[in-house]
């Protein structure tokens, strides 16, 4: 009588705690996350690294930058420059020489200082190659970011002088990037190549595990010297499948989503179920041809892929108002735009006869790399079939190669005598609100991968000789003409098939609240709330 009374209990008591649990169902039956503790995120891809210095991908930044912080920051809401970890700065006469106070309240997550020695290390690390922990990682942007450094010099324990071997208008900027993040110089050198998956900052949130293809987790940083997040826990998911991120959140098991089809976003307008959060973004997708392999070494070629493509018909009838056509690599929100350039207009009799003058009255067959799904590359497939689809109607076949995303970017962002690829897709977020950070990272003749982003390895004189004045001009003005006159010459000679400009659009669970996006598109919870 006695073990059936306790049998009974213990059914009771199992009844109960399954119903005080944090995922409780709603009155239409769904499950509903009420932990305000925790908030899931689903990711296109598995992120590809943790360590801010080798990040490479939207994706990865989203996952892993509120582990860090740098010098300065960008305002929220704006790609202006604010104090972080450097409380104040000189900057010379000439442009050569910046001088940082640094803060004196501030320690990385596993304990030690941060000072200005952690500075000098989280430079030269990238820079130099004679550094004892250079070996730890691929800094893909290390010579964007600070290769016009000449040395990083440590005044004091909270003072470090910068100096540049020439003026460089954007670098302040750059010192907001995920590239000048500041990392724990012990933790670096405890873990070593490892450090990716390792990851020691000083940011508002702390790493604690990364389980590929399951989850991320991080948990709020009780000490941060700026930010007290109220939500405890981040846990990040990659679901490369669009509708099973979408099923997910419309479930209640994750809170916000990224990368919704446009269908979706039309079909749950107006819904209580879900919020949609909105921004512009200064992000560009585009085609990138191999402009030093047949056919594409031919600006015939390139100019007849352009005109044969109903670019609008893609913006309209697929993306459905989640982007909109662009005219330039520069996005229109990123100051240097030029409005006056002219993308190619949908002329597929003209395309074919620019094939017949460059050789190809025939057409001929070449291999179209894209990604599964992966940072900003918004309906790859989609997009890749109705690019497919117009180019059979010039003669030309296009054989889509689908590869998963790290694989994809592996691929990719190879030096040009390993390069396969004929062409492929791509896309790009602005990482500080500068030109500079669109067209000399991604059309430099001294950016090829792996220096730098140039995945097309265009090459131009002129663009190069401007891109190289504009850098070191401090008149915004005068830098404003040279990037306005690349932007003709690019469009002129079709690098690139440049698409549209992607909207920053995330699906959210409407308990989400004081969740803002980001012009650079990189993801900040600290103010965010769980209601």
């Amino acid at each position: 009588m006695k073990l059936n009374k306790l049998i009974f209990l213990i059914f009771l008591a199992v009844i109960f705690a399954g119903c005080s649990n944090d995922d409780k169902q709603s009155s239409d039956g769904a499950a509903t996350n009420t932990n305000k503790d925790t908030l899931v995120i689903g990711l296109e891809a598995e992120p590809t690294s943790f360590d801010a210095h080798q990040l490479s991908d939207y994706n990865s930044s989203r996952a892993a930058m509120e582990l860090y912080d740098q010098l300065v920051r960008f305002k929220d809401g704006s790609t202006e420059i604010e104090p972080s970890l450097a409380e104040k700065w000189n900057i010379s006469d000439d442009g050569l020489e910046y001088v940082f106070t640094l803060r004196k309240d501030v320690k990385f997550h596993d304990g030690t200082d941060f000072n200005a020695d952690a500075v000098k290390f989280s430079i030269e690390r990238q820079i130099d190659e004679n550094h004892p922990m250079h070996h730890t990682g691929q800094y893909a942007y290390a010579d964007f970011t600070f290769g016009m450094v000449e040395e990083v010099e440590v005044l004091g324990e909270y003072e470090v002088k910068i100096v540049l071997n020439e003026p460089f208008a954007p670098f302040l900027s750059n010192l907001a990037m995920h590239s000048a993040s500041i990392v724990s110089p012990e933790a670096v050198e405890k873990y070593q190549e490892d450090f990716t998956k390792n990851p020691v900052g000083t940011g508002p949130y702390k790493f604690v595990s990364w389980n590929p293809g399951v989850e991320v987790i991080l948990e709020k940083n009780e000490e941060h010297f700026r930010d007290k997040p109220t939500i405890s826990k981040l846990i990040f998911k990659p679901i490369s499948e669009a509708q099973t991120r979408l099923a997910e959140l419309e479930s209640g098991n994750i809170d916000l989503i990224v990368n919704v089809p446009p269908d979706d976003l039309v079909r749950l307008e107006g819904s209580d179920k879900v919020q949609k959060i909105e921004d512009a973004g200064m992000h560009v997708w585009w085609t990138a041809f191999n402009t030093q392999k047949e056919p594409f070494n031919n600006v015939k070629v390139r100019q007849a892929f352009n005109y044969a493509v109903n670019k609008e018909a893609i913006v309209d009838s697929l993306l459905q108002g989640t982007g909109e056509l662009a005219n330039s690599p520069v996005p229109p929100n990123v100051w240097g735009h030029n409005p006056n350039v002219k993308n190619y207009p949908y002329d597929p009799e003209k395309a074919k006869e620019l094939l017949v003058e460059a050789g190809y009255p025939d057409g001929f067959e070449v291999n179209y790399w894209i990604p599964e799904s992966g940072s900003g590359m918004q309906q790859p497939q989609v997009m890749a079939a109705a690019i497919q689809a117009d180019l059979a109607q010039v003669g030309v076949k296009l054989n889509i190669q689908t590869f998963e995303w790290g694989t994809y970017l592996d691929k990719v962002f190879v030096p040009i005598e390993e390069a396969e690829m004929d062409l492929h897709q791509m896309s790009w977020i602005g990482d500080n609100g500068d030109p500079d950070n669109f067209l000399y990272i991604l059309l430099s003749g001294e950016q090829w991968p792996l220096k730098g982003f140039n995945d097309s390895y265009y090459n131009n004189d002129e663009v190069n000789q401007l891109l190289k004045e504009a850098r070191v001009t401090s008149d915004k003005a005068e830098r404003t003409k040279m990037y306005e006159k690349v932007q003709e010459i690019v469009m002129e000679e079709a690098p690139w098939l440049v698409l549209d400009y992607e909207k920053q659009i995330v699906l959210a669970n409407p308990n989400l609240v004081d969740f803002k996006l980001h012009p650079t598109g990189v993801f900040r919870f600290s103010n965010a709330k769980i209601k």
